[in-house]
């Protein structure tokens, strides 16, 4: 336990020192960064639960499978809320990295992750980001779960154009269409 609070408190420190250091920025950002560093989770809650019979074990795995939902979003475990973020047409590129960059190591923290393609803008990349916290998420103590917005059928996918299985889709289309 020790150790993990002292690994989160390192990366909270590297993290304060590298966004006070950003020069000239939009006079929100600062506030934005301390309140995504104060939402890390620094401490794993200890097992004060008795382990799980295997009966429980089972009906957990059967609730996930049937597609369950969990029962609160990330923005009730972090503590932050997406409407606290402006819009990305308040901040610079540099800055929309900066808070990024801030919130997933936060997510991190959480064992979360986020899964956007390499091409995507930054500024759709921000704004699918911070909707996080609108998502209903479970937080595991090991482990990672990965917000991932693709489900391989490029004609509805929410990231349109950039896409990454688009390419793929686009070639099978169109070897569809010269066997014909």
């Amino acid at each position: 336990m020790k150790i993990i609070t002292v690994k989160f408190n390192l990366i909270l420190k590297c993290n304060f020192y590298q966004f006070n250091n950003l020069g000239h920025m939009h006079p929100y950002i600062p506030h934005l960064l301390a309140d995504i560093t104060a939402a890390h989770r620094t401490e794993i809650p200890s097992a004060s639960k008795p382990p799980l019979t295997f009966e429980e074990e089972m009906e957990e795995i059967e609730k996930w499978v049937e597609g369950k939902e969990p029962d609160h979003t990330f923005s009730y475990y972090c503590g932050l809320n997406a409407i606290d973020f402006p819009p990305p047409e308040q901040f610079t590129e540099a800055e929309m990295k900066q808070v990024i960059k801030a919130f997933n190591w936060m997510m991190f923290s959480w064992n979360l992750d986020i899964h956007l393609p390499d091409a995507l803008p930054v500024p759709i990349a921000y704004k699918i980001t911070i909707d996080t916290l609108n998502s209903k998420t479970n937080i595991v103590n090991s482990g990672m779960i990965g917000f991932d917005f693709c489900t391989g059928y490029a004609p509805d996918c929410i990231f349109k154009e950039y896409c990454p299985c688009l390419e793929i889709w686009n070639r099978a289309e169109d070897d569809n269409k010269s066997s014909k």
